[in-house]
Order: C-alpha cells, then structure tokens, then sequence
C-alpha cells in the first residue's frame, strides 16, 4: 500500500490515549494502514520506501469521525413532504413509512448504500455503522453483503449491523407482513454474515453487529437468542432504545424498556442503544452500572420535538456516548460533521434547564471519534497517534470561514461547524477522497445509476 507524509500540517488533533492534544506545524507519517510517527521535521531517510509526500500547510487534520447509527436505505426516502415529521406523530409515520420501504429492492439498498457511504466519506466518516433492519421478502437475504460490496467501492470502513423485526402487525407491531422475519431466520442470517464477514483482527475493515430492530416489534426471544449468539461469536449488540416506545413496552411486559433490556441480557459494555432520548435518570443510572452504550443521533431531535438527549447527565454518569446520523427518513442527510456542531447547539439550548452543565464542545468531537469507536468495540480508531489506523480527514483552513476561529481546533467543529466536505479522507491509510473526487471512481457515473435504481421502484 505504501504511505503518505502530509508535511507542515498546521493543526493535527493527536491522542495518544489521555485525551487530545493539538500537535502545531508538524508532519503526520502513515506506512500501510497506520499512522508510524506525528513530530516535527520528520527526514527523508525516515520515510518507508513509496511515500507519497503532500504539502498540508494550512490543513488541520483529524481523526477519522466514527458513525454509530444510521440507516442507509432510507437514503431514498428523504426530502419527501409527505413524510412531514411536524404533521405526523412517530406511530401515524411508522404506519407510513413502513409500506414505503417494503417496496425496495436489493439494487435499492446497494445504491442507497452507496449514497450514504459517499456523503459520509465527503464530510469526514472513516468508520460507519449501519442498522440495515428493513429485509422485504421480495428483495431476498443478501442486503448486507450488498452493503459490504458497496464499503469495498468507497473504501469505506463498515460495521454491518444485521437488524430485523419478528413481531407481526397483528400482535402490535408497526412492520408490514411483507418485511417479518421468524427468530430462527434472523439469527441464522447474523450468524451466517458473522462466519463470512466479520474479522476481529486490527485494522478490521469488516465487521457485523447483531441488532434487532426495536423491542417494540420483535418477540422477547428474539432479543434472548440475539443475546446469546452475539456473546458466543463475540460481537458487539445493538437496539433502539428509548425514543418514546417504553409506555408500549411496559404496557406489555409491565416494566418500561432500560429493564426489560436488562432482564432479557440485552445490556452491557458490549451493547449500545440508539436515541435514549426518553430516559429518566434512574435508567441512565442502570445503563452505566452495566457498561451499556448510548449513540445519540442529535439531527432526529429537531423533527421528532419532544426532548433534547440529556447528554449532560450521561456525560456525568460516564456513560459511553457515541454519534450517529440515524436515517436519512428521519434527518435528510449523512453528514456526521454537521451532527456534531448539532449536538453541542442543542445542549446549549437546554442548558439552563439541566442539573448538570454542558460538556465542552472538545467533547463532543470526542463522542464522534473516541466515544463511537468504543461503543463499537473498536480500539485501534478513533485517535491520531502512533500504532492506531491512519483514518483522518484534513481542512484547508486558510478560507474565509476560518478567519478568527485557527486558534481553537478542539472547538472549531462543534462550536463553528464546518459546512463543506474535507480536503482530504484517508482511510486505513488509503486516500479515498480529496480535491472534490472519489479516487479512481466516476460520481457522475454513481449518482446516475443510484438516481436510476430509485426511480425504477413505485412508491
């Protein structure tokens, strides 16, 4: 593979585990897939054989921005005024929505795949996690290895989270018969992904994640047996919890969601919710003695209106926090950049209303870096420092929309927003975006078949 030495760059945002630190006018060295050395006057006798050497002046670099929740095939549902989330509750647009993604096809989600994947790359994701639930029948069962097809294209480092419902409409479930799956076939179908895809060894660029959907639209055993297999394969679990379906939950099962997740053993330091918008502090509480996860998902907030995440109560628990884009159904977009100047804007909006202050906005470059790799189990992602993978986006900050804002590159992201794509991807030590292209690939070319792909499905 070979490496590259971005020379003189202005600001790189280093952690070498204690926290970051904003390293000024240094070199950065990748070699393979890892970052070697980040000092000044790095010589050219020190160089690996085949370095490739860029001019950063100007340029901060940072780690790589890790996606923890998302949903990829929504991509071809956005911008859509009929799915106006201020006209509709969450229930009259699940009734919605459901129907419409039950009409896609396995060339839908591979294109919708690719869609996500790009923006996410453009604005900085290195890592992405997608919970890919939605599995029609006509559409078949190899979704998720079309997703891991379209990762392979981009470059793109991916975390495949095999999602599915089993509870019937019938029994009070919001999914369409045409989208069930029994306990016995989705977990056949994680473990059949996990035996194919899934590589634990460092610098991974391919790993699955067994999630059902939500509580509220499967059967408890599917929640047990997914329990059971992920903790058998070793593999991380994932759910949507907490985002106004636990007076359902507990209407059901007589306890809301934080206690039936716990007491099915669908919690722990290798389990992460999404939303968690919904929580009192004694479920937060519960969620840190067990080492469970919580990937905030800030955008769907502005639609969904009803409580801002208390991010600073999870923060002061030490509860593990990550960012995700969530679906493209509920945000319009894939820009986990603009996810995090949204997080720390709405906890500054409700900040006189918390018993605890904001965190300070490096923190919540940190849930998007350090915070998300943890939550995926990964340890070899989420910082810049020697040993780790070379997964960095860098900006050219001599612009006008950096004037006043060079002396703080910790806050500049969350604090000043960055609102156009990077300069520079580099993924496992590959340069996959810069100068506004793809390398070795035709967007045109993409956007045409992806545009193609959506038109030729009826909604």
């Amino acid at each position: 593979m070979g490496g590259h030495l971005l020379r003189n760059c202005a600001a790189v945002i280093a952690d070498e585990g204690n926290g970051p630190t904003v390293y000024r006018n240094v070199d950065l060295l990748t070699d393979g897939p890892a970052i070697v050395a980040i000092r000044e006057g790095l010589q050219k006798e020190e160089l690996p054989a085949g370095t490739i050497t860029h001019d950063a002046t100007g340029w901060f670099v940072y780690p790589g921005l890790v996606n923890t929740h998302h949903h990829f095939f929504q991509c071809f549902v956005r911008n859509r005024a009929d799915l106006d989330w201020t006209k509709l509750s969450v229930i009259e647009w699940l009734d919605r929505i459901y129907p419409i993604f039950s009409r896609l096809t396995e060339d839908c989600f591979y294109h919708a795949s690719l869609t996500a994947m790009a923006e996410l790359i453009k604005h900085g994701c290195t890592t992405a996690f997608d919970h890919q639930y939605c599995f029609p029948r006509h559409a078949g069962k190899r979704l998720i290895d079309r997703q891991f097809e379209a990762a392979d294209i981009l470059g793109m480092r991916f975390h495949a989270g095999r999602g599915g419902n089993t509870l019937p409409k019938s029994e009070g479930s919001t999914i369409p018969d045409a989208m069930l799956e029994t306990t016995d076939e989705f977990t056949a179908d994680c473990a059949r992904l996990i035996d194919t895809y899934h590589d634990a060894s460092p610098f991974s660029m391919r790993q699955v994640v067994v999630a059902p959907c939500q509580p509220v639209n499967c059967y408890r055993e599917t929640f047990v047996e997914s329990a059971a297999l992920a903790r058998d394969r070793g593999v991380q679990l994932h759910t949507h919890v907490g985002e106004g379906e636990s007076p359902v939950i507990e209407a059901r099962h007589g306890m809301r969601t934080v206690d039936y997740c716990a007491e099915l053993g669908f919690a722990g330091p290798d389990t992460f919710y999404a939303h968690c918008w919904e929580l009192t502090h004694h479920e937060l509480q519960t969620m840190a003695a067990s080492g469970t996860g919580v990937s905030h998902c800030p955008e769907p907030v502005y639609l969904v209106g009803a409580e801002v995440t208390d991010i600073p109560a999870m923060s002061a628990l030490g509860l593990r926090v990550g960012l995700g884009c969530d679906g493209t159904a509920s945000n319009d977009n894939s820009n986990l950049m603009h996810c995090v100047h949204s997080a720390y804007m709405l906890q500054c909006l409700t900040a006189s209303t918390r018993a605890h202050p904001v965190p300070p906005p490096v923190d919540f470059l940190g849930y998007a870096t350090t915070g998300g790799a943890a939550l995926l189990g990964r340890r070899d992602v989420g910082r810049l420092a020697p040993g780790m993978a070379a997964d960095l986006f860098a900006i050219d900050t001599r612009r006008m929309d950096y004037v006043g804002t060079r002396h703080d590159p910790l806050s500049l992201i969350a604090k000043v927003g960055v609102g156009m794509p990077t300069d520079m991807t580099m993924i496992n030590g590959r340069i996959v975006w810069t100068k506004g292209e793809f390398i070795g690939l035709d967007e045109a070319r993409l956007f045409a078949e992806a545009e193609a792909a959506l038109a030729a499905v009826e909604f």
